[in-house]
């Protein structure tokens, strides 16, 4: 009885603790600050473009608000010093539900002012490429997996922001084939290639979380001298983060792969019953 009361204090302890590291409300802070003045004030006084739809800045701000919670919330604490299950939502918070409602909140005009920077420009011509954004991002995700770098990662924090700074900006490149916010500059793909890529993406989640949990023993050092929590081992811990990103990291791109077929098989409809209406004329 003690024990558990115990437990229960801890527990009910470590979900108060919010990280207040100040970078994390300066960032998310001056993100919001420059994407609102980008499209308020500065798109008046310039002339940039139409007025953003509340639709496309509410996205915008739900992805900051995700991003916000995944890093300051208890979510934060218990992945860092407990369970790396919880680490790996965090990471598919960042990864995989944020970077889509950011490019789906971008104004097409905005990205347009970035292109006519000469370098930025290249440089994001060049990275967004679909093969190039396709394995900067998993190969970025499963580089900072690996043993070695994912425990670097919870012994020092200025790595661990380098991690999710990298985690967020190739994540973005990683999906801008599908849904860049300036289609007339920068086609995106097909809606048959759209598929593909989209499937390629879950094969790497299936198969980063296949082999972790396959393995038959805790990889990740800190977890094993962590306190154990919820009665969660640290063997069960690693099969349940592997299971999180295998099933669960992959629902957003089986959703995204779902809308892209659905676009398909109407656009090849309407093609058909556009050259059935021709003939009969």
């Amino acid at each position: 009885m003690v024990l558990s009361t115990s437990l229960a204090s801890a527990t009910l302890a470590l979900l108060t603790q919010w990280n207040l590291d100040p970078s994390i409300f300066l960032g998310s802070a001056l993100f919001c600050g420059v994407y609102l003045s980008a499209i308020g004030p500065f798109r008046r006084r310039y002339g940039l473009g139409p007025e953003v739809k509340r639709g496309q800045v509410a996205a915008f701000l739900i992805g900051t608000a995700i991003m916000f919670l995944a890093l300051v919330s208890p979510l934060d604490e218990i992945g860092d010093a407990y369970l790396f299950s919880a680490h790996m939502v965090q990471h598919l918070l960042i990864t995989v539900v944020v970077p889509p409602l950011w490019l789906v909140g971008t104004p097409g005009w905005l990205v347009k002012v970035l292109l006519r920077q000469p370098l930025i420009g290249r440089v994001l011509r060049a990275l967004t490429k679909p093969p190039i954004a396709f394995f900067l991002f998993t190969g970025v995700f499963a580089a900072w997996h690996l043993p070695i770098l994912y425990d670097l990662t919870l012994a020092n924090e200025n790595v661990h922001i380098l991690e999710h700074l990298m985690f967020m900006a190739t994540a973005v490149l990683n999906w801008w084939p599908i849904l860049n916010p300036l289609p007339e500059e920068m086609p995106r793909l097909s809606f048959g290639s759209q598929i593909l890529y989209m499937f390629a993406n879950c094969q790497v989640m299936v198969v980063l979380g296949a082999l972790l949990f396959f393995i038959s023993h805790p990889i990740y050092i800190p977890y094993l001298a962590a306190p154990r929590i919820f009665g969660i081992s640290a063997a069960d811990d690693q099969m349940i983060g592997a299971l999180i990103m295998w099933i669960p990291g992959n629902i957003v791109y089986l959703i995204a792969m779902s809308i892209s077929f659905y676009s398909w098989f109407e656009k090849h409809e309407g093609e058909e019953d556009a050259l059935g209406s021709e003939q009969l004329s």
